[in-house]
Formats: C-alpha cells, structure tokens, sequence
C-alpha cells in the first residue's frame, strides 16, 4: 500500500469522526467557532512558515494572473453550458450558478492537502496564486452581482456599491491570510527566514501549523448537511465543473512539460477547489437591499447556493484526496484529459435522457394525430398485401 493512500484513508478516517460527532457538536455557533480558528489561526500559520521557506522571486506575481485567467475561462464556459442542464438563462438559478461555479476556496478543501502531499513550498505558490483568485470571488463577482440587481430593478443604490467595493477592499488587506502574506514578503524582502526566529516563536507558529490538517478534516465532516432533492442537479453541475478544470489543467501540463511532478499535480489540484463562500454572502447582501425595497422577485437563488456550497466541499475533497492518491497516473496529460471528459460526459447524462425522453414524448404525440393514424395503418395494409 502506497503512502499516499495511507494518508488519504487517514484523512477519510477523520471526515468520518467529523461526521459522527455531528449530532455532538456541529450547531451553527460552533461550525463558526471552528471555521474561524482555521481560517484567522492555523491557515495564517501554515502559509506564513511556508512563505518564509522559500525564495523571493518576481516570477511569482504569474500565479495569481493565471488563477484569475482560469476564474473567467470557467466563468465564460459556465454561462455558456448552464442552459444545456435546463438552467433558463437571466434567471435566479442562472445568475446564481454563474456567481458560485467559477470561485474557488482552497483554503478548506485545498491547502491541508496540499501542505501533506507536496510540501512547504507547493502550498507557498498556492497561497500566492490564490491572491487573484480572491481578488475575483471578493470585488469582481460582488460588482457582478450589484450590476445583476441593479439591471433587475434599475435601482438607484451606486454609493451604496461604491461604499461595498471599498469595505471589501479593506477586508481583502485585513483578512488574516492576507496580512501575513504581506509581513512574510516583507520579511523575505529583507532576508529573513523562520529560522532567523528566536526558537520559541518557531516552535509557537509550527505547532499551530500543525493543526490545520486535522481541523479542516474535522469540520467537513460536521460541516456537510445535503438536500438529497437537489442532490443529483448539484452532483451534475459539479461534475461538469471538474472535468472543465481537469481539460484546462491537461491543456498547461501538456504545453508546459518541463514542470517538475509536484508543480504538475499543484497544477492540477488547485482548480479543483470547492466553490467560495463568498458569492453567498454577495448573494446575501443583494436579498437584504431587495427586502429593504420590498422586491418581489429575487436576483438570486440563495437556498440553491447554500445546497451547492454544502456538497462542494466534500466532492472536492473527496476528488482531491484521490489525485494524491493516484499521483502517477495524473501526471499524464492524456490521462487527464481523458478523465475530464469522462466527466463530462458524466455531467451530460440527464441531457441525454431528457432529449430521450422528448423524442419519445414527439413521437407519440404524432402517433395521436388522426391524420397520421390512418397513414400509419395504410402503410401498415399496403406492406402485408
């Protein structure tokens, strides 16, 4: 048994204890507590002792270019495919999609994977391309969104928007993620790395490192909670997401061959990422303006958004710990495009089955026709003559 799939039935092993404590602990208020101790204490911590590895170099600044460049490819294909699943365009569900499908959140369903399996340094350039990746999901899709209301209702709410852009812009600098990746490039900017720490801060940032791994494991278990009636739509919708990301990635690793395994798989893995919580909480300011203006009709479909938000995460890191798993066999282009059309062509199973179910439906509607009856049997007559 290779050590890859070791640590991944580890990791299974604690989603499972994630799962079974659920009834114990996983209430509103403690799901909350445990998210913020990840994403304000253990994440800050690992990404900060990764930075400080690794040398600074300005051919970093293309990673998160390339994170953003993928953020509109899948934004451009979703829009494009979504009414092939029977997603009537410029509706609520259309609109909602489009805000989650293309964001991505590495934080929870990437980085702790990424840190076990490649290392230190891999998990630095993913936090650095996760920069465009946040500045998509935190002010572009919000401007999306208010210019989808505003369009909706030809609300006059521009210094309320301007007002949002700039407190998100704010968060995106306070954000604990963030702000240590500011001191850790100035830091590295002056040559100094964590071992130039005195030894009791090392060891005080490695150990709250070390959790991260099993909490994030530990809350996507207590976390999942899936409407089983939107279960299938949501698997679909999800399923075509990935087996785009596995086509684009194939397409970079092919053009690109001179990348070292572990950058391949990082290639790989990073996209693959759960949909962002964030298009849900731009979703949920756009519902308390038009309750405030008392619309009757909504932008968005936010009962769906939390649905797709509550299977993405255990799909992707069901998927990504089976990536790592099976590390050789992804290192090849071919197989991986090959595995992203098969799940597209897993995606498009209830397509089928619905133009199936037409031409049946058409054919005996004709077969109802009078006109039609009598010329079916006069066929039927001349042919036994």
């Amino acid at each position: 048994m290779s050590l890859g799939f070791q640590k991944a039935v580890g990791f299974l092993l604690l989603i499972l204890l994630g799962l079974l404590l659920q009834k114990k602990i996983a209430n509103e208020q403690n799901l909350k507590g445990i998210k913020v101790l990840i994403l304000s204490v253990a994440l800050p911590a690992t990404i900060f002792v990764a930075l400080l590895k690794i040398e600074l170099e300005m051919s970093l600044i293309i990673l998160p270019v390339l994170a953003l460049l993928f953020n509109f490819i899948l934004l451009g294909s979703s829009n494009f495919l979504l009414s092939g699943f029977g997603v009537k365009k410029n509706s609520a569900k259309h609109r909602t999609l489009l805000m989650l499908l293309p964001s991505l959140a590495p934080g929870l369903s990437c980085f702790p994977f990424i840190i076990e399996f490649l290392g230190d340094g891999e998990l630095a350039m993913a936090a650095v391309a996760d920069v465009g990746n946040k500045v998509f999901v935190l002010i572009l899709l919000y401007m999306l969104a208010m210019h989808w209301y505003h369009l909706q209702f030809k609300s006059s709410q521009q210094e309320v928007g301007a007002s949002k852009i700039k407190s998100l812009l704010l968060s995106l600098i306070n954000e604990p993620i963030n702000m240590v990746m500011i001191v850790a490039f100035v830091l590295l900017a002056f040559g100094i790395h964590l071992s130039s720490f005195p030894v009791f801060l090392e060891n005080t940032i490695l150990r709250l490192s070390t959790m991260m791994t099993p909490l994030v494991l530990l809350f996507i278990g207590m976390a999942v909670k899936i409407k089983w009636k939107e279960l299938k739509t949501i698997f679909f919708l999800l399923t075509l997401r990935s087996g785009i990301t596995f086509l684009l990635s194939a397409a970079f690793i092919y053009f690109f061959p001179a990348l070292t395994p572990a950058i391949a798989l990082l290639v790989i893995v990073f996209p693959q990422s759960s949909c962002s919580f964030w298009p849900f909480a731009h979703m949920s300011a756009v519902n308390s303006l038009e309750e405030k203006n008392k619309n009757l009709n909504n932008t968005f479909n936010t009962n769906l958004a939390l649905s797709v938000l509550a299977l993405s995460l255990p799909f992707s890191t069901l998927l990504i710990i089976g990536i790592f798993s099976f590390q050789t066999v992804f290192l090849n282009p071919f197989i991986v495009a090959a595995i992203g059309m098969g799940l597209i062509g897993v995606s498009i199973i209830p397509i089928i089955v619905k133009a199936i179910q037409t031409t049946t439906t058409s054919d005996r509607s004709i077969k109802e026709i009078p006109f039609f009856n009598r010329m079916i049997e006069d066929l039927r007559s001349k042919k036994a003559s």
